[in-house]
């Protein structure tokens, strides 16, 4: 082609016009953002406002007993935060909430583990009713929850007590709800309670993992233990990674049920004086906002620290069918 034909097809080229947007492409976007507009709405008004307010009120010592106005505000910088250093109650009730989610977050890990395997298993008879009736504690209100077993684990009349004085032949069995000692043992025996719904998330990951693998093991020779744990531990890891960051979550958000055995059974020394309890009683009962705000702030800071170090393992420790982690 010679010069000039390149100069006489350049303009035609430049001139083609550029690709519109379709008006039926316009209107689904129209429609995706109208139909998103209440979650922004309650986005703006119910997640990012508190979140804006809170940090806000760190740097002040506002309480609830003063009127919400901008003129009420006496700002007092880092004063808050410094206080964090010569609080006796953040140690006590951070030691208590780590010492209940040692044991809860494996707990919560382990034994709907154990239940999602038994009721997934081929041999078991009626699986389904056991699928219910595992999953039926998870819908039960939480306040009912606590009622229920605050029965259970009573002293003298307790189910569990009795059993205990039946078979170990003893005079008394322990005082789960006012003993410091026996307190957190029987919140995690309550928390066994309600993990059906960890178990139906395990119970679909065993239903999902290839039949094929386990025939090509067994060809190999495994036995089951060799399955359990080479099989189908490896290919469910996403959804026990799941249960872990909500189990970790939970245990530093544990709130509810510290707040009812502690206010019915006088917090034996201190063993229920959660974190969030503590917050709570500082922003809502002492009317100390400002300082309350630093405190749930502080627990925002670690629960993100927390969760960002299992996502930083998750790399190495979770297997993904369909790629890395």
């Amino acid at each position: 082609m010679t010069v000039a034909n390149q100069a006489a097809v350049r303009p035609v080229a430049l001139a083609q016009p550029q690709r519109k947007v379709s008006a039926n492409r316009r209107r689904h976007v129209t429609w995706g953002l109208f139909f998103l507009t209440p979650w922004f709405i309650g986005f703006l008004a119910f997640q990012l406002l508190p979140i804006v307010s809170t940090i806000f009120l760190s740097f002040t010592d506002y309480n609830q007993t003063q009127q919400f106005a901008i003129g009420n505000f006496n700002m007092v910088g880092l004063k808050n935060y410094t206080r964090l250093f010569t609080d006796p109650v953040i140690g006590q009730a951070m030691g208590v909430t780590l010492r209940y989610a040692v044991f809860a977050v494996p707990i919560g890990i382990i034994i709907p583990l154990l239940f999602a395997t038994l009721v997934n298993s081929r041999h078991l008879f009626a699986s389904n009713i056991f699928r219910t009736l595992f999953y039926l504690p998870y819908i039960i209100p939480l306040v009912a929850s606590v009622m229920i077993f605050q029965g259970v684990l009573n002293a003298q009349s307790g189910w569990i007590n009795l059993m205990i004085k039946a078979v170990l032949g003893v005079e008394e069995g322990p005082r789960w709800l006012s003993d410091p000692t026996w307190v957190l043992p029987a919140l995690n025996i309550l928390g066994i309670w309600g993990v059906g719904n960890a178990m139906l998330i395990l119970l679909a990951g065993l239903q999902g993992v290839p039949t094929e693998l386990y025939e090509a093991a067994t060809v190999d020779g495994a036995n089951g233990v060799q399955k359990f744990f080479n099989i189908t531990i490896p290919m469910i890891s996403p959804l026990i990674f799941y249960n872990l960051t909500l189990g970790v979550i939970g245990a530093f958000q544990y709130f509810v049920v510290a707040m009812l055995i502690g206010g019915r059974n006088g917090d034996p020394q201190g063993a229920t004086m959660f974190y969030n309890l503590h917050f709570y009683r500082t922003a809502f009962v002492f009317n100390e906002m400002g300082y309350g705000s630093t405190l749930a702030l502080l627990l925002f800071v670690i629960i993100m620290l927390l969760t960002g170090l299992m996502f930083y393992s998750a790399q190495k420790l979770v297997y993904y069918a369909g790629g890395e982690a």
